[in-house]
């Protein structure tokens, strides 16, 4: 059962000087998936996804779960158009909690946030993915989200 967070959580847009607090999140992230060491991200597009949060025209955003002057956790959304629908639709790319404070509803702030975030903009949709080992995170999705049956295929150039 999840423990609420014993602390006041604020979810806010991610601001520049926020990097120093980002980067830890935004590592660990790649690390729970296996990408740390030689397969991390290079310092390039680590840089490079950073400074997307902050341009006009870019449809990336990135939210922050902030406890205690601290940053807990990061969503990283993507606004697209969608042939299916009137407006955009929301793409949560990134979600990540501080490992020592999962179970404490960071991760659903942020999907609410995501949400609030969502519909402010005028999409019609959010939506995400997630590793078919992420049990624990998809316990939490069932309760936030319906699956929507589409198995994701990819090939990288």
């Amino acid at each position: 059962m999840a423990t609420e967070p014993t602390t006041r959580l604020t979810i806010r847009p991610v601001q520049p000087e926020d990097h120093d607090g980002w980067l830890p999140l935004w590592l660990g992230y790649n690390a729970f998936y296996g990408r740390s060491g030689d397969t991390a991200p290079a310092e390039a597009q680590t840089a490079l996804t950073w400074s997307r949060f902050f341009q006009a025209l870019e449809p990336m955003e990135a939210l922050v779960a902030e406890a205690e002057g601290r940053l807990v956790g990061l969503a990283h959304i993507i606004f697209h158009r969608n042939t299916s629908l009137p407006g955009a639709s929301c793409y949560l790319q990134d979600l990540f909690a501080a490992p020592e404070l999962r179970g404490r509803g960071i991760g659903r702030a942020l999907i609410e946030a995501v949400y609030a975030r969502a519909r402010e903009a005028g999409a019609g949709r959010v939506y995400w993915n997630t590793h078919e080992t992420n049990h624990a995170a998809m316990r939490l999705y069932d309760q936030v989200a319906r699956k929507s049956g589409f198995i994701v295929y990819r090939h990288d150039l």
